[in-house]
């Protein structure tokens, strides 16, 4: 066979692949259309299940052109635990992919793009072991969570290493973007550096999106 059938045959399987990978994987828009729901699905039995949890030719499909370096796996003991808001400033600016292995968060999303029509805007969804859902976090974005079960794990890809000069955050309760957050205030578990992040509204004209 030559180079022309062997090509044309490689592409016949990949719109195959694609097609099937539509049956294992739902791709959802949100009221932030960059924000993103992925619904792998799970194939059960009395063993177990299976799931293919990611496919970078159908993301790519619907418009997903990342290149994830690096994944990232956190464990929250207690429920209550609050993780953000983070983002990093280019050079080093991330897109996350996150899934939930073990527990539940409420995840949330805050648009950061300055020129955008939903900036200072925000997307929350509960992600869970028991929902099987991903949420996928641009560039431009504020990313946090609150874990709702005790011994949560999150896993996440990200398309940029961890640069800690870049590293900055927004406030989790800051009244403006109006969070409706499942923990009062009082009853959270944050690091230091998390409790004194700055409001929105002080570092909105420095913001590099």
């Amino acid at each position: 066979m030559g180079r022309a059938g062997t090509t044309t045959n490689n592409q016949t399987m990949r719109r195959n692949m694609a097609a099937d990978g539509r049956n294992r994987m739902q791709i959802l828009k949100t009221e932030i259309p960059s924000v993103m729901i992925i619904q792998p699905k799970r194939f059960d039995d009395d063993r177990g299940f299976f799931s293919e949890t990611y496919n970078k030719v159908l993301l790519r499909e619907h418009g997903i052109d990342l290149e994830f370096v690096q994944d990232n796996h956190s464990l929250s003991r207690p429920a209550g635990v609050v993780r953000g808001l983070h983002f990093q400033e280019p050079p080093f600016a991330q897109a996350k992919l996150i899934r939930v292995v073990r527990g539940s968060v409420f995840d949330v999303a805050v648009d950061l793009r300055r020129n955008s029509p939903t900036f200072g805007h925000h997307v929350s969804r509960v992600i869970s072991a028991a929902n099987w859902d991903q949420i996928l976090i641009p560039i431009g974005f504020a990313h946090g969570f609150c874990t709702l079960e005790p011994d949560t794990e999150v896993t996440y890809k990200i398309t940029d290493v961890y640069a800690p000069d870049h590293e900055r955050g927004i406030l989790w309760t800051d009244p403006d973007i109006g969070i409706d957050w499942p923990i009062e205030a009082v009853g959270a578990i944050l690091s230091d550096k998390d409790r004194t992040l700055p409001k929105l509204r002080d570092i909105a004209e420095t913001l590099p999106f």
